[in-house]
């Protein structure tokens, strides 16, 4: 689904912004839409994709993984081997190559679990751009090593300690940034929210992970999968994912989003579960609140899904029902990562973990001459502290 003119995917999306910021959305729209269909762009974005973030990835059939869990065959979209590892690379270069299209010398961006921030520092020492990364102050302790491989790069970190101190923060300075260096500067957000055309642009340079599992699906079982299944904080993966299957009817389309705690602990980020509509970071989906309407703390064990928003195109395929959402607590999402370690020797990052979860809970329903894919968004080296401390191992 396109958005309207408006950047609106049914009720949800749009452009909640301060008017000094709208010029700039307008020549950015202007700019994605003048690269879109662009030969030259678009075959040196294809030529770094392949070159360098190291695409495509693979399609594995976890055999292993399909027996202990019973029921469907179920198989691994694998971008924890992309480079920087995750599929945060495939949205950053695109949005490097636009920045530097328009002629921006300074990119601001924000990040959670870190990937994104690393995808964005790559990006920038390759394409020779200065970069600055906002990062809550509790995520910069948590996802340290990813502090120390941007820093490498060449790209400030800031650590951000208002707020909850964690991503929500974060995207909040990195606004205030960008609002105050329009002219010079480009906001690489990492995932399909903020204000039009953030949403949609990211969703179009990530479809290539659906893409690509499309192909790989029909070439390795002669049919499109039965289900697919990806974890959802912003939501860019599973909107990369989904998106080259909301055509096929017969293909179910499964979010998992983290339960922390647990939905009724209150204590959780799970937007599409126990959220509702509202505006957050310039555009209006569902998030988050309290009984005064305020944006609601969040929790995660994911730094990566720790986020009280999400993408207003999910919010468009939950109401319309052609995606089903489901929380899936810290403790499920634990014993994926074990789960997937032991059986077939890949360790998932915390925001995987919670697509390899719910994996767990919907293969067994399915008969064994059926296929479920899950998108394994990165990987879990960054994780390894969070961890070892959860499951007490000293």
């Amino acid at each position: 689904m396109q958005p309207d003119n408006r950047g609106y995917f049914g009720d949800y999306g749009g452009r909640y912004v301060p008017e000094t910021i709208m010029p700039a959305l307008t020549a950015l729209a202007e700019g994605y839409l003048s690269v879109k269909n662009d030969e030259e762009f678009q075959r040196e974005l294809s030529d770094l994709l392949g070159n360098y973030a190291g695409r495509p990835t693979p399609l594995y059939h976890a055999a292993n993984l399909s027996k202990r869990c019973g029921g469907a065959q179920i198989y691994l979209k694998r971008e924890d081997l992309a480079h920087t590892g995750s599929h945060k690379i495939n949205n950053a270069l695109g949005q490097g190559l636009l920045a530097r299209r328009m002629g921006k010398r300074r990119i601001i961006a924000e990040t959670g679990a870190g990937q994104h921030g690393v995808a964005t520092a790559a990006v920038c020492a390759m394409l020779g751009l200065q970069g600055v990364v906002y990062m809550g102050a509790d995520d910069v302790k948590r996802q340290a090593l990813n502090v120390f491989r941007m820093r490498l790069m060449g790209t400030e970190v800031i650590s951000v300690a208002s707020g909850s101190r964690t991503l929500k923060d974060a995207i909040n300075e990195a606004m205030r940034d960008w609002v105050s260096h329009p002219d010079d500067s480009y906001y690489l957000i990492g995932s399909v929210v903020g204000p039009h055309p953030y949403p949609m642009m990211v969703r179009d340079f990530q479809t290539v992970i659906g893409r690509e599992a499309r192909a790989q699906m029909l070439a390795a079982t002669g049919r499109l999968p039965d289900q697919v299944v990806a974890c959802v904080g912003g939501g860019s993966n599973a909107m990369g994912m989904f998106y080259p299957f909301i055509g096929d009817s017969d293909v179910r389309l499964s979010g998992a989003e983290a339960g922390g705690s647990g939905i009724e602990s209150g204590c959780h980020a799970a937007t599409l579960t126990g959220g509702r509509p509202g505006v957050l970071h310039g555009a209006m989906s569902y998030l988050m609140q309290d009984e005064h309407g305020q944006v609601a703390g969040t929790h995660s064990i994911s730094a990566g899904l720790d986020y009280p928003g999400v993408g207003p195109e999910h919010s468009y395929l939950k109401d319309s029902r052609r995606a089903e959402y489901h929380a899936v607590t810290d403790d499920e999402a634990l014993a994926g990562f074990r789960l997937l370690s032991e059986t077939e020797g890949i360790m998932p990052a915390m925001e995987s973990a919670h697509a390899v979860a719910l994996a767990e809970r919907l293969a067994p329903a399915m008969s064994a001459d059926r296929s479920l894919l899950i998108c394994l968004s990165g990987r879990g080296d960054k994780d390894m502290d969070i961890v070892m401390n959860a499951m007490e191992v000293k």
